[in-house]
């Protein structure tokens, strides 16, 4: 079958591989489509990163360089191995890309994304979304029942979403300002406004901008070079500020904005991946009492996210801004998000289109 292999820096080949082998406990999946993610990107222009470099397999799966990539994915169910019994042939699905060990309990209650380790399937190892075929183990498929399969790829980044509404606190009625409007942000943002909070978007680029505005997951948006955006949320507040903010830029200047911008003792989560140290400002974070929190991943967080786009709750399809084959990954898909990142949100890959 054909996959996308990471072999290093801006080094991703379309190849022949083997197909995974069906074993106990697991599910063949046909993939149907796979996003490309941030963190994909920061792999392809920086990495290794979370991809294992040759010589150090990953702890969990033993696998290195090169590396089946794609872990934003959707697919069909097409065999189920032995003791698995509550899926069938023919299912939509999605799948929870968690490399963990096996004795690591999932659930309720349990964190598991803070388990020692911890990977993700198509940067750890474990195959990947770009590629025909997928063998996952079973604790990890979520069905979809009748949620088209392109959105339904989209499932994963928003339950990062999901994830870090939950890490935050927040409730309905709540004010939140998020700080940008990439994929993360907006998906974040949909979350937020499907839970009933009121969402303000800081965000510089007139794409992005506009791109909030269409969706609707944004009450108001706001371009720091017209606006100092915490004293116009104050403003819309009645001058009491954001119960929560989101960072969602890897950006310094949006983190002050954020700790100006919310209430005392309000909360602020990060949910973006930083390539550097920023500096804090602690005396705010202290005179205010702000709680600000990390967040990584998802935690039992799928089924609830898919939840709310099978009710409408949220509408996945406007964030697709593009789909493409396997064959023009690098061009049309990790060339675009580099050099036309404004204008897309999610190009989604067929990894079976000729």
């Amino acid at each position: 079958m054909r996959a996308a292999r990471y072999h290093g820096q801006r080094d991703i080949r379309i190849e022949d591989v083997p197909e995974p082998e069906l074993r106990p406990g697991t599910v063949a999946i046909d993939v149907a489509w796979c996003g490309i993610c941030g963190s994909d990107l920061h792999e392809y222009l920086e990495g290794p990163i979370f991809i294992p470099p040759q010589g150090s397999p990953h702890p969990i799966s033993g696998e290195e360089i090169p590396i089946v990539m794609g872990h934003e994915f959707s697919g069909t169910v097409t065999a189920l191995g032995e003791g698995v019994d509550d899926l069938e042939v023919g299912q939509g699905v999605v799948v929870e890309p968690y490399i963990i060990r096996d004795d690591v309990e999932v659930g309720p209650g349990h964190e598991y994304q803070l388990s020692p380790d911890m990977n993700f399937i198509g940067l750890g190892g474990g195959g990947g979304g770009l590629s025909e075929k997928i063998v996952v183990q079973r604790r990890w498929v979520h069905p979809v029942g009748d949620l088209p399969l392109d959105q339904a790829a989209l499932v994963e980044p928003l339950s990062v979403g999901h994830h870090a509404f939950v890490r935050s606190g927040a409730k309905t009625g709540d004010v939140a300002v998020v700080g940008g409007a990439g994929p993360i942000g907006l998906l974040t943002s949909a979350v937020l406004k499907a839970y009933g909070l009121t969402v303000y978007i800081s965000e510089l680029s007139a794409a992005r901008k506009q791109m909030a505005r269409d969706t609707g997951v944004a009450d108001g948006v706001l371009d720091p070079r017209e606006v100092d955006v915490a004293e116009k949320v104050r403003e819309l507040t009645g001058g009491r500020g954001a119960d929560v903010g989101f960072e969602c830029s890897s950006v310094p200047v949006v983190l002050d904005m954020l700790m100006d911008a919310v209430r005392p003792g309000g909360v602020i989560v990060n949910v973006s991946i930083w390539g550097h140290k920023p500096e804090v400002d602690m005396p705010t974070l202290v005179l205010k009492e702000i709680d600000l929190r990390g967040t990584i991943g998802y935690a039992n967080d799928h089924a609830a996210t898919i939840a709310l786009v099978q009710e409408g709750k949220i509408d996945l399809e406007p964030f697709i801004t593009a789909r493409i084959p396997l064959d023009d990954l690098v061009p049309e898909g990790f060339d675009q998000l580099i050099e036309n990142n404004e204008e897309h949100v999610k190009i989604l890959v067929d990894p079976n289109a000729r």
